[in-house]
């Protein structure tokens, strides 16, 4: 069985001054993190490995993940950002195996359209908004559209 966690970039900056690419989390947005990350350890759901998008909101969400969570720095995939549906599930295909549980932080609109084409439940991903997904499959490959089951939909709007 696969599990992939999808997690949406906390609230970061409108401000001027930033390209979009590094455009930092408010303090809003760290505590989003810590929300969610508490509520992630109450649930014992800890992911094996974290990737994410290199863009400096999605980084620093999973900064925060991976610190409270008790794991590795996460893994950036620079096809994670700006990404499309097709190509979050062509990264998706090509998790390594080795892994059962992967979290992936990514941006909207792909984050939700992912979600919405591996589970066919319509949901609007938040800032800091968690998804997790289960497949009855072996391998990362396996994934087809519809597979999935979504086994919880979490954000920080619902507190």
């Amino acid at each position: 069985m696969k599990k992939l966690l999808l997690i949406r970039h906390a609230k970061a900056t409108h401000e001027p001054g930033y390209i979009d690419f590094e455009r930092p989390l408010t303090n809003k947005g760290f505590e989003q993190c810590e929300t969610m990350t508490a509520r992630l350890i109450k649930n014992n759901i800890k992911p094996q490995l974290l990737v994410s998008s290199p863009a400096l909101r999605t980084l620093s969400t999973a900064n925060v993940f991976s610190q409270e969570l008790g794991l590795a720095t996460a893994t950036t995939y620079p096809d994670i950002y700006d990404a499309s549906e097709n190509t979050l599930l062509k990264v998706i295909s090509n998790l390594p195996n080795e892994y059962d549980f992967i979290a992936l932080v990514g941006h909207n609109p792909g984050i939700s359209q992912v979600l919405y084409a591996l589970s066919n439940e319509p949901k609007e991903m938040s800032t800091c908004a968690v998804a997790l997904i289960e497949f009855e499959a072996d391998s990362w490959m396996e994934l087809q559209e519809g597979a999935g089951k979504l086994t919880l939909f979490d954000s920080p709007k619902e507190d």
